[in-house]
């Protein structure tokens, strides 16, 4: 029996980059397009889950796994949004200033066979109090844009993180330990 296909539900390069290194590549990119609005009173970490879920079905193929994925950045209970304009993302960066925040990443994989196995990896991270010059220059670096919570993590905002805990490819997009975790228990051979 040969290793199984497997289809990518996500037009991330960053998520076709992380898997790449679990050795893994897709048969085919099916981003899912889904509405991504959490539900009323959705806590983060419910909301993360529901979207891998609902990305999962939403690729769903008769002959291939297909894994999919969401990742949330919270204060608190508070969902923040994608930033796609720069207003947006500089109110992200400015909330997140000087605090912890958490980074939520859900995977699911769905079987062939309807099956679902999913994970959820949960990440601290503290960035540095944020004079507005760095703020000014990170929007300037439009790393930001169409980032969960206005910065990835990968880039240039590195630099501006005090601390993190948890899972670093989670932060970017694909936490690769539970990916890996998911991917064996479904029958792909990983080193």
């Amino acid at each position: 029996m040969g290793q199984p296909t497997l289809i990518l539900a996500s037009a991330s390069p960053r998520r076709r980059e992380l898997i790449a290194r679990l050795g893994v590549e897709p048969a085919a990119i099916n981003p899912a397009d889904i509405d991504e609005t959490p539900l009323a009173g959705e806590l983060p970490r419910d909301y993360a889950t529901r979207m891998a879920r609902e990305k999962a079905a939403a690729a769903a193929s008769d002959d291939s796994h297909v894994l999919a994925g969401d990742t949330v950045v919270c204060a608190g209970r508070r969902i923040l949004p994608k930033a796609e304009d720069e207003a947006t993302a500089r109110r992200c960066l400015e909330l997140l200033s000087g605090r912890r925040h958490r980074v939520l990443s859900a995977i699911a994989l769905r079987a062939p066979d309807g099956r679902l196995r999913e994970r959820l990896s949960e990440t601290v991270v503290i960035f540095k109090r944020l004079s507005t010059d760095e703020i000014d220059a990170y929007l300037a670096s439009d790393e930001w844009e169409g980032k969960a919570g206005g910065y990835a993590i990968q880039g240039i905002a590195e630099g501006l993180i005090r601390r993190i805990q948890g899972s670093h490819s989670g932060v970017v997009g694909l936490p690769l330990y539970e990916t890996r975790t998911l991917l064996k228990s479904a029958g792909f051979d990983l080193a």
